[in-house]
């Protein structure tokens, strides 16, 4: 229940720092209801949820790992950004340079969510779909998808997880890596904060 309380004061803040712009969003949605022009209501309220859906990014990404494994992040390709209706939250965050380079990124209510919930829950369809570069792992509880994808030219192997979490995707992904490499990095994301977070 702390955790819970720290986390909502969290998110406050940030609300806070973001606070001006918030209640000219809300008193215009007020107002253009109040009026009956519930177009620029609507897209008032839109305007809200975008950024709540911002300050919430901006507390996941506090929650990311400065490191992928060996990768620095790099700051300033942090993206963060909120549509405040169909999609919602997307945040992600690079690691490394090229040609290694790594990547999180987090998106609520993604459209592959389904699909790869689907394919998690129903073992003889995920068997059918599945090859010697695709397996189904478990991270910290969640089951996820394993995507190994192996550069003919190069004999370099990349890797991509995709862990569903609710309505909410997390992708891992890595360049010339390993599996063993790719599922630490997966273990030492914050996941269940994230998901706290993103609901």
């Amino acid at each position: 229940m702390k955790k819970i309380t720290l986390l909502g004061l969290g998110i406050i803040a940030c609300i806070a720092a973001t606070a001006q712009d918030f209640d000219k969003n809300i008193a215009t949605a007020r107002s253009s209801y109040s009026s009956g022009n519930l177009q620029d209501s609507r897209f008032a309220m839109e305007q809200v949820l975008r950024d709540l859906d911002m300050a919430i990014g901006k507390e996941i990404l506090k929650l990311l790992p400065a490191k992928a494994g060996a990768l620095a992040m790099v700051e300033k390709e942090d993206n963060v950004s909120g549509t405040g209706s169909y999609v919602g939250l997307y945040v992600n965050r690079h690691y490394g340079a090229d040609p290694k380079r790594a990547s999180i990124e987090i998106m609520n209510n993604s459209p592959l969510i389904n699909s790869l919930t689907t394919i998690l829950s129903m073992p003889i369809l995920g068997g059918m779909m599945r090859d010697e570069n695709q397996k189904i792992v478990k991270v910290q509880g969640y089951k996820s998808i394993l995507n190994k994808h192996v550069n003919t030219e190069t004999g370099k192997t990349d890797y991509e997880l995709q862990i569903p979490m609710n309505n909410t995707l997390l992708t891992l992904k890595m360049d010339d890596t390993s599996e063993g490499d790719i599922t630490a990095v997966a273990n030492g994301i914050q996941l269940a904060k994230i998901v706290q977070m993103a609901q």
